[in-house]
């Protein structure tokens, strides 16, 4: 997951991106972030959710999200040369642990432009990502 749909995911009690959490806290599925995302999450939430950000910790670790490292910076640079320079560390963690999924809600960056990434991590919003996981167990 990146930060977007992360904290989509926790802020809210409903939608696409929480249900996500949940597969994870069940043990359904594994959940990956990079260092980074974990950072920019922190800062997202006492920036822009107070009153939330408290609890914060101790919820990310009920999540038993698996935290890899953020990615060396060779493989930054190839993720550079497809996508914006902000969002090139997340697509080379997803990258680099061999995700399958990069599921996102930052639509200009990813979603309206996952055909010219052209990521062996298939890039997705929480909802594409629901039904395809559905799919694939049904």
């Amino acid at each position: 997951m990146d930060t977007s749909a992360l904290v989509a995911g926790i802020a809210s009690q409903k939608g696409a991106a929480r249900e996500i959490l949940r597969f994870g806290e069940a043990g359904i599925i594994e959940i990956i972030v990079s260092k980074q995302v974990l950072v920019e999450t922190r800062r997202t939430f006492a920036k822009k959710l107070p009153s939330l950000a408290g609890g914060l910790d101790a919820y990310l670790r009920e999540l038993a999200l698996t935290v890899v490292d953020d990615p060396a910076r060779p493989s930054i640079d190839a993720a550079e040369i497809r996508i914006r320079t902000k969002d090139a560390p997340i697509l080379a963690a997803a990258e680099a642990c061999g995700a399958s999924f990069l599921v996102t809600w930052d639509r200009r960056d990813f979603i309206l432009r996952r055909e010219a990434i052209q990521s062996a991590a298939q890039i997705c919003t929480p909802a594409e990502f629901l039904a395809l996981y559905r799919a694939a167990v049904s």
